[in-house]
């Protein structure tokens, strides 16, 4: 690696010019890092969570509220037990009332009034008490619901495979791990809580009413309930639309802000700015027209639900002002009643409004379901079995695949490598170079042939076990917010330091793990943006020559390069692929020329298949490709 120190990685990294420089995300300044440390020092411990994850078993039930709150029965048991004696204590004050006035104030007793006060006292510290053992119960089972449901959400999202991912927007996965959980989590905490306590509320002081007058509550009951069933199933047939409209129009939102920042510099070089703030604004007047369809809707159901309560309050005031005049019910009956009545209302408003929070959480339920309910294209079987060590013998017999089913990318293709042999591919761009390395390392299944390792039919393995005997290395890799160390070791986290360092040694990354301050702990911003490609390149090469894998795979990983970068990216190779069997997608000769044979690939097949040597004695395409490139290096020697 002697001529590491030269090239482009001549001089100070990006990383180390960015702290030179004293840019933002350089380094933590001291003054921060003590207010941090001051932090860690209340944080909770929070040990190492033990996982449970299975491409093949998982629950596929349809998610819904019942199946999702079923394991959770015993909790909600306790939760509605205190709920209704919560909500038994709140309304004991109209029936103390009335004993209070007509035992006590018309009797003129006033041992009975001392007694009727302090009971209501004690009334309302139990009921308190068991509203603050209710509040924290509910509080930490809802909390415990949610926990489950973004790790049941989470690990679907790393169950799926590829094309899930291409054929959905990453902010409208964002969406429904974030905004839609949001919305069942404010329906769980808050909403199904309360919806209970208000339902036993009702029901409690319904009860009240009828043991204190039936001729009254039926009255009550005539005027009001009828008429709010009506506007119910109204507003639940026009709020449902309008929250699973409001829930896409979020998720379109939260797409187009993850787009725009990811492509943020395009959008500055080409100076896109206003066109992309103009294209964001149409996004944003679609969700507010979605949220405005859905606040007329409460405009006219929360208001006219309360009209209904007043106009039935009058009407039993006056119905009950006439009975006590007649003497059939005494003042203390009928205050009782006008009081219970005052809380009959309140009941049905809050369930008004939480009429409205479960249509939000219902319209999220439906869309959690559409992903849950979605399966891997490339599953794994029930009775797959753990690929055993491999020698790395790779075939594919008759392949035939499309990423649509009726535009194959590949068509009959054969092909065969031996232990420790390395393939190059090659061919024009869409020929189908990349796809066989996706179908190597069952990216995708083949919808005719099969693919084996040793014999083993892919589709018959684990795929955990396939994968801890691949390495893969893209076009682009792929570095995570962490460190040096974290990137490196991403396959192999038990690596001790000295393996991290003996595999950025191999692959040439030792001056840059020496210059760089922190050294194999230095940070690494998102996406890998404080280092450059090639530096990037070589980290990702380090990360895959750290796994031992015995098939690796490259897809055009010097494509993006310039030559010097290719160079020591070609170095690096060396180390890499010594001993183990190999394909690399090549979109430069000089790689393909490294390789024991080449594969020349055009509209999905195999059209030229052997040595460097013979392909270009062969006089076919690969020897026009060779051919063109010499000429365009001005190097006509042959």
């Amino acid at each position: 690696m002697g001529g590491f120190g030269h090239g482009f990685f001549a001089g100070p990294s990006s990383m180390q010019a960015n702290a030179e420089a004293g840019l933002p995300f350089a380094d933590v300044p001291g003054e921060l890092q003590d207010r941090i440390a001051e932090v860690l020092e209340h944080e909770p411990v929070h040990p190492e969570p033990e996982v449970e994850f299975s491409h093949a078993d998982w629950d596929r039930r349809p998610f819904g509220l019942r199946t999702f709150l079923a394991p959770h029965a015993g909790g909600l048991t306790v939760a509605l037990l205190l709920v209704v004696a919560e909500t038994a204590l709140m309304h004991l004050g109209p029936l103390l009332t009335q004993v209070g006035i007509d035992h006590g104030v018309i009797a003129g007793d006033t041992g009975v009034l001392v007694g009727v006060a302090l009971a209501y006292v004690g009334a309302v510290v139990l009921a308190t008490g068991a509203s603050t053992v209710r509040t924290a119960f509910t509080g930490r089972l809802g909390e415990r619901l949610i926990y489950h449901l973004r790790i049941r959400v989470f690990s679907h999202f790393q169950r799926q495979s590829l094309d899930f991912f291409t054929g959905e927007k990453s902010g409208v996965l964002m969406t429904r791990m974030t905004s839609d959980i949001e919305a069942l989590t404010t329906l769980l905490q808050e909403g199904l809580v309360n919806f209970v306590v208000q339902a036993m509320t009702l029901l409690v002081i319904t009860t009240y009413l009828v043991v204190l007058d039936p001729t009254l509550a039926l009255v009550c009951l005539l005027a009001v309930v009828p008429v709010n069933v009506v506007l119910t199933l109204w507003f639940r047939r026009v709020s449902l639309v309008g929250y699973l409209r409001v829930r896409d129009r979020i998720a379109d939102v939260l797409s187009n802000l993850s787009e725009s920042l990811a492509g943020i510099r395009v959008i500055t070089a080409f100076h896109r700015r206003d066109h992309d703030v103009a294209r964001h604004q149409r996004i944003i007047d679609a969700h507010l027209d979605a949220n405005l369809y859905t606040g007329r809707a409460q405009a006219l159901f929360g208001p006219g639900t309360e009209a209904i309560g007043i106009v039935a309050q009058a009407v039993v005031l006056l119905v009950g002002g006439r009975m006590a005049l007649r003497g059939e019910v005494s003042i203390g009956e009928l205050t009782a009643f006008l009081l219970f009545l005052t809380a009959f209302f309140a009941p049905i408003q809050s369930l008004v409004q939480l009429y409205n929070q479960y249509q939000q959480g219902a319209a999220a339920i439906l869309k959690i379901r559409e992903v849950l309910a979605a399966e891997p294209s490339v599953p794994e079987r029930p009775d797959a079995v753990d690929l055993p060590p491999v020698e790395g013998r790779i075939r594919l017999e008759g392949v035939t695949f499309g990423y649509e089913a009726d535009h194959p990318v590949l068509r009959d293709v054969d092909l065969s490598l031996e232990p420790g042999e390395v393939l190059a591919v090659v061919g024009p761009t869409g020929a189908g170079k990349s796809t066989i390395a996706k179908l190597v390392t069952r990216f995708h299944d083949p919808d005719r042939g099969r693919v084996t390792i040793d014999g083993h039919d892919l589709r018959l393995v684990g795929i955990a076990s396939l994968r801890r005997q691949l390495g893969v290395v893209p076009q682009e890799p792929f570095l995570f917010n962490g460190t040096l160390r974290d990137n490196v070791a991403f396959a192999r986290p038990d690596a001790s330091s000295d393996e991290v360092r003996a595999a950025c040694d191999a692959v040439g990354l030792t001056g840059l793990v020496n210059r760089t301050p922190g050294g194999l702990d230095a940070p690494i911003h998102e996406r890998g943006s404080s280092l450059s490609a090639g530096e990037r390149q070589l980290v990702a090469l380090a990360r895959a020559f750290l796994a031992r894998p015995r098939v690796l795979v490259l897809d055009e990983a010097t494509s993006n390069l310039d030559l010097r970068s290719e160079s020591v990216i070609e170095e690096a190779l060396d180390h890499v692929l010594d001993g183990r069997t190999a394909i690399l997608v090549a979109h430069r000769l000089a790689t393909a020329m490294r390789a024991d044979r080449i594969a020349v690939v055009d509209d999905g097949r195999i059209v030229e298949h052997g040595t460097h040597e013979a392909l270009v004695a062969l006089g076919g395409q690969y020897a026009a490709m060779v051919d063109a490139w010499q000429q365009h290096a001005g190097d006509p020697a042959r």
